[in-house]
């Protein structure tokens, strides 16, 4: 069972990832919306930042991603560093494409000119609508995917009664090297099955 405990442990590792980018990507909307609130109060872009970071601290814990972030840009502009490039750091670091975006834009905006204020509400818009399409999409596959972990449970377990109760019933499969090899064959079908029911229920948007 080595080679598939590697493989399983690797998508569960992108599963948890998938699940934090999520999480991040809706503090981030919390941020920008907060911000865009500020800006809309006649606020400076630098200022603006400030005023999102003592909302957002009365919202989520100290050490929350987005609490981080803008903790840290606002140190960082303290000390004069541009707020579009801090955006862009930010950006790279995180890796998360609605971010990334944003980031982008911002530069761009920020340095020509353009209207931030327009530019936060249609990020915003566009990222609440991103997320609230997955949460249908899983909403609607939450059955699918309950039925597709107990199937893939289902053999696993079998083995395991049958190896608790009756073992010598296993030994025509595991005890030569015909049964070892046609047994192999069929884990690893199991676990190709496996992977594949995974990628089929993961719908990105």
């Amino acid at each position: 069972m080595l080679p598939g405990a590697v493989l399983f442990l690797a998508e569960r590792r992108k599963a948890l990832q998938a699940k934090r980018a999520r999480e991040m990507t809706r503090q981030f909307l919390d941020g920008i919306q907060m911000l865009s609130a500020s800006l809309q109060a006649g606020y400076s872009a630098e200022n603006s930042l400030r005023e999102a970071l003592r909302e957002l601290q009365k919202v989520y814990e100290p050490d929350a991603f987005i609490v981080r972030e803008f903790r840290f840009m606002d140190a960082q502009i303290r000390m004069s560093r541009n707020m579009e490039e801090l955006f862009w750091d930010f950006g790279k670091r995180c890796a998360i494409e609605d971010i990334q975006s944003f980031a982008e834009v911002f530069l761009t905006a920020k340095r020509s000119g353009g209207d931030l204020l327009a530019i936060i509400r249609n990020t915003a818009s566009c990222i609440r609508q991103k997320q609230e399409t997955m949460q249908e999409i899983e909403t609607c596959l939450s059955g699918k995917i309950m039925e597709q972990n107990i199937m893939s449970l289902i053999p696993i377990l079998i083995l395991a009664y049958i190896r608790l109760s009756s073992p010598e019933f296993l030994m025509a499969m595991y005890g030569n090297v015909t049964g070892v090899t046609v047994m192999s064959i069929c884990f690893a079908v199991y676990v190709a099955a496996y992977f594949w029911g995974k990628k089929i229920v993961r719908i990105e948007v």
